[in-house]
């Protein structure tokens, strides 16, 4: 007589594994959900800190104040792009897929294009013309999460310009 290996799993036991299986797939779900909203959060602070460093540039005389931001770190460059100037500099490639993403008066857009979930915004009091006059879009490169400006205002000017 030839004895088989008999494998017997209870029904209990087959309904348990499936659902640590499916606990276990909607809990790394969840966590990507929640990484993704950090990263949309991390954006927005990023443009309402910025905004506010403008602004405040803005209202004085002249001056001139240089800002480190954080950002998530698959967004590589944050860029400033007027549609009214034509494309020019070392990062024109970027162009045609930054304007994609412009709406209205957005001056403002993060390449490559996707990689922020806010795909551009709005920066009031900047003098995007002259910012965008040499090189557009004019970007700035995310290094290891962090991205570094100056904001400056001079004696006459009615609008803040930046330099890397």
């Amino acid at each position: 007589m030839e004895k088989r290996g008999q494998l017997k799993i209870s029904f209990g036991m087959i309904f348990s594994i499936i659902m640590i299986i499916i606990f276990l797939t909607f809990g790394f779900y969840a966590i990507r959900m929640f990484l993704g909203i950090q990263e949309k959060a991390t954006v927005g602070l990023f443009l309402d800190d910025f905004q506010g460093d403008v602004n405040s540039v803005w209202q004085s005389i002249e001056g001139s104040q240089e800002e480190e931001y954080n950002l998530p770190k698959k967004i590589e460059y944050v860029c400033f792009i007027y549609s009214d100037n034509p494309e020019a500099g070392k990062h024109r490639d970027f162009f045609s897929d930054l304007k994609i993403t412009l709406l209205d008066e957005n001056n403002i857009a993060f390449y490559p294009v996707g990689s922020s979930g806010i795909e551009s915004a709005e920066i009031k009091n900047l003098d995007i013309g002259g910012i965008t006059q040499n090189e557009n879009p004019f970007c700035i490169e995310n290094e290891g999460g962090k991205i570094k400006l100056t904001l400056i205002k001079e004696t006459g000017d009615a609008q803040v310009k930046i330099e890397r």
